[in-house]
This record gives C-alpha cells, sequence and structure tokens, in this order.
C-alpha cells in the first residue's frame, strides 16, 4: 500500500517541483501511532525556505483531493530534508562527492557494516571513503550494489 501511495504522490509531486526549480529528494508514508503521515522533502541548491514547502504543500495538497489516492486521513508535511539527507539516487551520491557522508551496506566488508567519512569518489558503480578507523585514515572501497543506505553526514 505505501509504496503504490509514494508513487502515486511522487508522480504529482514531480510536474510541481520541476515547474518550481526545486528538487524532490524522498516521499515517506508512515504509520506513527494511530496517526499517518505523508512527507515530502524538497530542497535546492542553497537550500529551501518556509515560502517554497508551503507553495509546494498548497499545490500538492489540490492534486491530492482532486485523486484521492489514500482512503484514510493523514497529515501532509513538506520541508528541506536537512542536514543529514539522504542519497537515494546515484545522482545523490555523484553531486556529494568531496561531503561527509554515512553509508550502510547489506552485508560487512572487511568486518564493518556502517562508514562515515569523506566520500572521495563515486563512477557510478564504486563509492571510495575516505574513513578514520583507530587513529588511522583507511579509503575503502563500496560496491555500489551492497548499498543499504547512504546519507550526507554532520562530523563532530
Amino acid at each position: 500500500m505505501s509504496k503504490n501511495v509514494t508513487e502515486t504522490v511522487e508522480a504529482l509531486a514531480l510536474p510541481i517541483v520541476h515547474e518550481m526549480k526545486l528538487e524532490l529528494v524522498d516521499i515517506e508514508y508512515v504509520k506513527e501511532g494511530s496517526a499517518w503521515f505523508l512527507r515530502v522533502f524538497v530542497d535546492k541548491e542553497g537550500g529551501i525556505d518556509i515560502e517554497d514547502c508551503g507553495t509546494v504543500s498548497e499545490k500538492l495538497s489540490e492534486k491530492l483531493d482532486e485523486l484521492d489516492p489514500i482512503p484514510h486521513n493523514y497529515f501532509l508535511e513538506v520541508s528541506s530534508p536537512g542536514a543529514e539527507r539522504p542519497l537515494k539516487k546515484k545522482e545523490d551520491l555523484e553531486k556529494s562527492v568531496g561531503k561527509y557522508v554515512h553509508v550502510k551496506t547489506y552485508e560487512p566488508l572487511d568486518g564493518l557494516k556502517t562508514f562515515e567519512g569523506d566520500l572521495l569518489s563515486f563512477d557510478g558503480e564504486t563509492l571510495i571513503i575516505s574513513m578514520t578507523i583507530k587513529t588511522r585514515k583507511k579509503e575503502v572501497a563500496i560496491p555500489y550494489p551492497k548499498v543499504a543506505k547512504a546519507r550526507l553526514a554532520v562530523k563532530f
């Protein structure tokens, strides 16, 4: 059910977002407690503001009311993906070369499933991350098909 909802919402949101010269980063349709939330994350170079979110919310709400793809009550939230934005597509990773990232893999590589460091390169097939392990810098190659989740990370 939630996959169909997110695909339907994506089809409705993309023209709105593109018209506003924004990027559709992610869509979540989740139940929290007894309430359902439809979350749409948008961004643009330099970041988005509250007006951008409000306009997307207004236009998307109209489309959702017309089509009515969700059979029960839900809350629509439109926001920025934040500092730790997910990197879901290959293009997201390509744009993030040189940035600090957090990557989880489906299975251990050299005994690790979590990698955090600077994304040195991504050629569409392999991520190269420079990370510190016990005070020593190490470059790790992660095959793209092994990546379960990736996101930007905040370095402390």
